[in-house]
């Protein structure tokens, strides 16, 4: 599976007001035992051997990007050093005792309930990490993806055991099975998928049926100051959520790959039943004044039919996991069926 393209990091995240309020609000928190070790080479994200989580010092070895990792049974200091991962270990029921930052002080995902992550310090910037802060917290795991922190897998792993997904984006779900493998947490991870399928069948049950859904042609936007406007395909998270979910796509989005760009004199390309929207950076200085104050754009049917939503970038493109995907769906239930 292609690696996801690294995204530009908003600089500062907004707190989502619930929609359903998640998936993980309800996940009791539980954790002990502590590990050692890390590996090197190139592994499938499958879990080897099993230990009781109530026995202190009990290890399982974990399969990964990188190799193997023998890692707590049941950890309990998780540092994270990407957006999937802390959607994850807060799905799953753990508090991270530490996480990077999108931006040097911007604060950590604002979609998640600001309780779980009480006491998480910050370790720097994702794709800049501070090994020292990450060392001064004792970890006894570190979960990252390659995209990130490939170039430093050996130096986190004198520091934990870590353990290293392929990639984010489309993945999320494998990697979320990975997360929890690591964790010791299949159960919860179970839970939360399961969550998700229902909410999934709620929604198209909303919209009218699995015919209706696939007849509503679905668009996600993104204006991104001082770079050209996004509109996402299926190799995506959020194009993946919209697969999951059924609903319609515009014939020159329904495809795998990342995006396609479209300057102000090619709002055409955008046309679609629904789109929802968001900006990264200052609105202006993207394509949004141009874009949104054009003829072009007016003369699209989601705009003349008032099926035009703007949502919160930072989860529509950085809540990957089965908390930021629960609650987009919850926008999208929100949004078309009121």
């Amino acid at each position: 599976m292609p690696d996801t393209p690294v995204h530009p990091l908003p600089p500062n995240r907004r707190r989502l007001l619930a929609l359903g309020g998640g998936l993980a609000a309800g996940l009791a928190l539980s954790a002990c035992g502590s590990g050692n070790g890390g590996g090197n080479g190139n592994g499938s994200a499958t879990a080897t051997g099993s230990a009781s989580g109530s026995d202190a010092g009990a290890v399982r070895v974990v399969r990964h990007a990188r190799g193997e990792s023998t890692v707590p049974a049941r950890a309990s200091r998780v540092v994270v050093l990407d957006t999937d991962a802390l959607d994850s270990v807060v799905t799953l029921g753990v508090t991270p005792v530490g996480a990077t930052a999108v931006a040097e002080g911007a604060p950590l995902s604002g979609y998640l309930p600001a309780e779980r992550l009480t006491g998480t310090r910050t370790v720097g910037t994702i794709g800049s990490p501070s090994l020292e802060a990450i060392a001064g917290l004792r970890p006894d795991l570190i979960l990252s993806n390659q995209v990130r922190d490939d170039k430093r897998y050996d130096e986190l792993s004198r520091i934990a055991p870590t353990v290293l997904t392929a990639t984010t984006g489309p993945a999320w779900k494998e990697n979320v099975r990975l997360h929890a493998e690591a964790l010791g947490r299949q159960r919860e991870a179970a839970d939360a998928e399961q969550a998700y399928r229902a909410k999934l069948a709620g929604l198209v049950a909303a919209l009218g049926g699995p015919e209706k859904a696939a007849a509503l042609k679905v668009e996600v936007a993104r204006f991104l100051a001082g770079a050209p406007t996004r509109l996402y395909l299926n190799g995506t998270f959020i194009g993946s959520v919209l697969t999951d979910l059924g609903v319609g796509r515009p014939a020159n989005q329904n495809k795998p790959g990342f995006s396609i760009e479209i300057s102000p004199e090619q709002v055409d390309q955008a046309a679609a039943d629904v789109i929802f929207y968001s900006v990264y950076g200052d609105a202006a200085k993207s394509d949004h004044p141009k874009i949104v104050g054009g003829t072009l754009w007016r003369n699209l049917d989601a705009v003349r039919n008032g099926k035009v939503y703007q949502v919160d970038d930072g989860l529509w493109m950085l809540g990957i996991g089965y908390t930021g995907a629960g609650l987009i769906l919850d926008r999208i239930r929100h949004d078309l069926t009121g």
